[in-house]
């Protein structure tokens, strides 16, 4: 298990390559519970990723970094990494699937790396055809302690910002966020309330979290809701072990309900988010029976949407109001 002297480790290790995001108030929860945002929608990179990757890249040996870094990802990650490595000097591969959005794919081409486009299902495999080929290192996305200590800076920051934070919502696609962050909470402030968000056609984690035992769904069913970056079948094995550990729920959420919050988070409270970013307010709107009386911190996990379908979600004016 990752400790809290773990990600105070990752704190120091990359606090020169990464932005220490606000926590901004918002009108979106009642009076009983204000709900705060972190935006690491607001991060280099557009969304938090980068601290985990930061932090893996930091550590790699000298003969390891020589060889370059490759990973898999859905966007977000592959331009943490791509980031990460550039700032480091070193060669990065990322392999994506053939649905990831433009937006992501240019982006981390842009920051350096190489991109290889593949089936969603064959993710995995075509990066250990490429390791084999060329020894780079493998930098997970999610199941690494490195990428969990790296996350868990957020939960620092949320502490040392609002010492009375009551619930914290975190969205879930392969857990490492999470599990940093309640790492970090359960160490600092113990009573906080850490509840997990994910949408009801990615619910995997749900499932699991109600029967006790790791899940994985199918690929075909995760990749059918709009926040792309939380269509991850399963969540790792070390980030299993985080969340049923120190996790207070997980929850799921519509499809509406994801555009809902969006929608609020750009036009009321002035701030970009991608849909998977939205989660954790929707979350929030969904489910406030399960929000501890006191101050609420949702993670605005990341901004990278393409301008066509954020314009689309801000103009729509059918969105069912929540909250």
């Amino acid at each position: 298990m990752v400790s809290l002297i773990d990600i105070e480790a990752a704190a120091q290790r990359i606090a020169p390559a990464v932005r220490r995001t606000p926590l901004l108030a918002t009108s979106l929860g009642a009076a009983s519970t204000p709900v705060f945002v972190k935006a690491e929608s607001l991060q280099l990179g557009g969304s938090f990723k980068l601290r985990g990757a930061t932090n893996a890249v930091a550590q790699l040996s000298d003969d390891e970094l020589a060889l370059g870094v490759i990973t898999h990802s859905s966007g977000n990650h592959a331009q943490a990494l791509a980031r990460a490595a550039r700032v480091a000097g070193i060669d990065a591969t990322v392999v994506m699937p053939r649905s990831t959005p433009a937006i992501k794919r240019v982006a981390t081409e842009a920051l350096g790396a190489r991109v290889v486009l593949v089936d969603p299902a064959e993710r995995a495999a075509e990066v250990e055809r490429i390791r084999a080929e060329t020894g780079a290192v493998f930098v997970p996305p999610f199941d690494a302690a490195a990428v969990i200590a790296g996350q868990g800076t957020i939960g620092l920051e949320i502490v040392a910002d609002l010492p009375e934070v009551a619930t914290v919502v975190v969205p879930v696609s392969g857990g490492g966020l999470i599990s940093g962050i309640a790492a970090a909470l359960r160490a600092l402030s113990p009573a906080v309330r850490i509840v997990g968000v994910e949408p009801e056609l990615a619910g995997d984690l749900a499932d699991g979290f109600a029967g006790g035992q790791r899940v994985t769904w199918p690929t075909e069913a995760t990749g059918r809701t709009i926040a792309d970056g939380l269509r991850v079948p399963a969540v790792g094995e070390l980030n299993w072990r985080h969340i049923s550990a120190l996790v207070d729920a997980v929850v799921t959420v519509s499809e509406e309900a994801i555009r809902s919050a969006m929608r609020r988070i750009v036009v009321e409270e002035k701030l970009v988010c991608e849909p998977s970013g939205a989660v954790a307010v929707a979350g929030c709107l969904e489910h406030p029976d399960l929000l501890a009386p006191g101050p609420v911190v949702a993670i605005v996990s990341g901004g990278n949407v393409e301008p066509s379908l954020l314009a689309e979600i801000a103009l729509d004016d059918s969105s069912v109001r929540l909250g």
